[in-house]
């Protein structure tokens, strides 16, 4: 049998993004991405993001997470679902190991304390933002990130000069006047696969609606067409500061809901605070899993 099947986990979601949470602090099992991809294809555990606690590994912290997308590719960062894991982490009978209203989780792409704002509001620090053509990554030199060049798309020529921001996962934000106006689960797809996202990248349309509040849609790499991203909001916050089209604070009102971003002046860092639901638990399937590698 699989070292995974009927294991507890904890379906969740952030503005509607989907998140599954599992807790595997106290062993050494690591998910693999085609378990990953099993976990996915059940519907009581399906997930945009897979939240994968193990026991930490930097001193001062309280787990490290691994956070895998729909196709068993692993990201460096998911808001949403890091608010969902402190919440499991500090509220969930069986998971909660930690303090009432603060801890601080590590995954790949660096910290992220989280601060508890009320019973199901959490604040997270995303950390600093990254503009070099190399930290993001992009596949060629982009002196300016602020305004980069994509191949043209025939149905929608218009879509030109995003900007590019990693907020440890690479962000592209297209400036449109209408973003419901787009079909971005057509164009999503080439869109994130552009040879100049040799990582490939998150899709968003972003329309601002003013200094304060910003209209946005959103395509994960790795999960397709969300009812919210964190670091999408995140990314795209910032690249509308550094265009000068906003402030360093605004509402960001994504298919789900809405988030409060800010970019603190003092250190650079962004800080996202949004809400969590707990829909339902259950054991990992058994069935699904026998077949993964």
């Amino acid at each position: 049998m699989n070292d995974l099947a009927n294991s507890r986990f904890l379906k969740m979601n952030g503005l509607g993004n989907e998140i599954t949470v599992l807790d595997l602090r106290g062993s050494a099992i690591r998910v693999s991405a085609a378990e990953a991809r099993s976990i996915a294809a059940d519907p009581r555990s399906h997930f945009d993001q897979l939240m994968v606690l193990h026991d930490p590994v930097t001193p001062g912290t309280d787990a490290f997470m691994r956070i895998y997308n729909t196709d068993g590719t692993e990201s460096g960062a998911c808001g949403n679902g890091t608010r969902c894991v402190a919440w499991a982490m500090m509220s969930d009978p069986e998971m909660r190991r930690t303090g009432a209203y603060g801890l601080v989780l590590e995954t790949k792409a660096g910290l992220l304390p989280v601060e508890r704002v009320s019973d199901r509001v959490f604040t997270v620090d995303m950390g600093t933002p990254l503009f070099g053509w190399t930290d993001i990554p992009l596949g060629r030199p982009f002196p300016d990130t602020r305004r980069i060049a994509v191949d043209p798309l025939a149905e929608a020529p218009e879509l030109q000069g995003p900007s590019a921001v990693s907020m440890g996962n690479p962000h592209a934000i297209f400036w449109v006047a209408d973003a419901a106006s787009y079909d971005l689960s057509r164009l999503g797809p080439i869109l994130e696969n552009d040879p100049v996202f040799p990582e490939r990248a998150n899709i968003s349309l972003a329309q601002v609606l003013s200094p304060e509040h910003i209209l946005l849609h959103v395509w994960e790499r790795g999960a397709g067409l969300t009812r919210a991203c964190g670091s999408a909001a995140c990314a795209t916050l910032v690249a509308a500061a550094r265009k000068g089209l906003t402030g360093r604070k605004a509402t960001l009102t994504l298919p789900g809901g809405d988030l409060e971003i800010a970019w603190r002046e003092a250190d650079d860092h962004v800080l996202m605070t949004g809400p969590v639901e707990l829909e339902h638990e259950g054991l990992l399937s058994a069935a699904l899993l026998a077949g993964a590698a």
